[in-house]
């Protein structure tokens, strides 16, 4: 079963890196806040590139709604590292979902096993607010749809 709009998010305890940091980040931490939880397939690849670099480029859109971004996908937190740095760095934390449980605990895991695109806004309640699972093809939610479901939280 899917979590959706008005579920409690749940919630998960990931090893990291933010910068030089590595460490473990929790959903929990964040409560008191909105956070952004933007599910990706896969570090170095073109959409996701793209998606986390407009993020990226946006964030004091999100910052300015109080918001938090977490990354996620099922590399390891030596790729994240790697890939942010490629990137000349990412200013949200990237984590690292290897076993897939957070992804199966949102329902973003498809049935061949690999993440979908995926974003969802959690209130400061820990209320999700938005939820988007991408079925397939290579978009991804703009910061201006973000904003809008935050505007709300």
């Amino acid at each position: 079963m899917s979590v959706g709009v008005g579920d409690l998010a749940p919630t998960f305890t990931l090893p990291g890196v933010h910068g030089d940091q590595r460490r473990d980040w929790s959903l929990e931490e964040l409560r008191g806040r909105p956070v952004v939880l933007v599910f990706y397939p896969g570090d170095n690849t073109p959409v996701c590139t793209r998606q986390l670099n407009a993020y990226n480029d946006d964030l004091e859109r999100f910052e300015a709604l109080g918001a938090k971004i977490l990354a996620i996908s099922p590399q390891s937190v030596d790729s994240h590292e790697t890939f942010s740095g490629r990137q000349g760095g990412f200013a949200f934390p990237m984590l690292a979902d290897t076993d897939k449980q957070v992804g199966r605990s949102y329902g973003i895991v498809g049935t061949l096993g690999f993440y979908r695109r995926s974003v969802f806004v959690v209130d400061p309640e820990g209320v999700i607010r938005y939820a988007h699972r991408a079925m397939v093809g290579a978009t991804f939610r703009s910061t201006d749809e973000l904003a809008t479901a935050l505007e709300g939280v």
